[in-house]
């Protein structure tokens, strides 16, 4: 976070220069960074969010003991949900999701659906004929009667994948991908994030993102220390 509210500070500085491109010395740099200050406790919340909306229930756990932070409340609740539609097994999701707090699905028919398509899916991928058919009718009334186009065109190109013997090369096989397990599932994660009063995202990523723009901006004006490299985070000297 210093790390940005310089690049944010020397970018103004440099604005109300002449246009000649400024050279900012590694010692120069670094003594502005030090400069820049950050409370610890913002520091800790900033962690602290990151840890909580991914999930990381252990660590999450660990850093609320050493630094004093919020209590994780239904983490926990929320990674076992999360872990169920990522193994494929829908309808336990689906049971956990009420008992947090049965709202959630009620007041959110897209998720509602997206989540009846995954099971649909599983029923597909076991060929369990009786309960998709059962499946199948019971949605098709719903959708009919609520007049949602777009779920009936999702749910038409999920039975599709009956229509195809080799499903691999077939124009929905994404459907029977993990990946079609994990968006379900981050779907599932971030409704339960909002009905908790808490960010469905991270605040780190979008930080780290700023960061990159506004060394993106400078870049323009300066020659100066920079992080290309994200996982280290090391400075690299200006090239003059």
């Amino acid at each position: 976070m210093s790390l940005f509210w310089s690049v944010i500070h020397q970018l103004a500085e440099i604005e109300a220069m002449a246009t000649s491109k400024k050279v900012i010395t590694r010692d120069e740099w670094e003594k502005k960074l030090n400069d820049v200050k950050i409370r610890k406790e913002d520091m800790n919340k900033l962690v602290m969010n990151f840890l909580v909306t991914e999930g990381c229930v252990d660590a999450a756990e660990k850093f609320r003991m050493e630094c004093g932070t919020e209590h994780l409340a239904t983490i926990t609740d929320r990674m076992a949900v999360k872990k169920a539609v990522q193994s494929g097994n829908v309808e336990d999701a689906i049971e956990k999701v009420n008992d947090l707090n049965p709202e959630i699905l009620d007041t959110n028919p897209h998720l509602f659906f997206h989540l009846q398509q995954q099971r649909l899916i599983e029923l597909i991928r076991l060929l369990e004929m009786e309960k998709l058919k059962k499946l199948l009718n019971l949605h098709r009334n719903n959708l009919l009667q609520e007049g949602r186009k777009i779920f009936l065109e999702e749910l038409e190109r999920t039975v599709a994948l009956l229509a195809f013997e080799d499903v691999k090369n077939s124009p929905v096989s994404d459907l029977l991908d993990i990946s079609q397990r994990l968006k379900t599932a981050s779907e599932v994660n971030a409704a339960i994030l909002t009905s908790q009063s808490h960010e469905k995202d991270p605040k780190l990523p979008s930080l780290l993102r700023m960061l990159l723009w506004a060394q993106n901006q400078l870049d323009e004006k300066a020659a100066y220390p920079r992080i290309t490299d994200l996982f280290t985070a090391t400075l690299e000297d200006p090239a003059i």
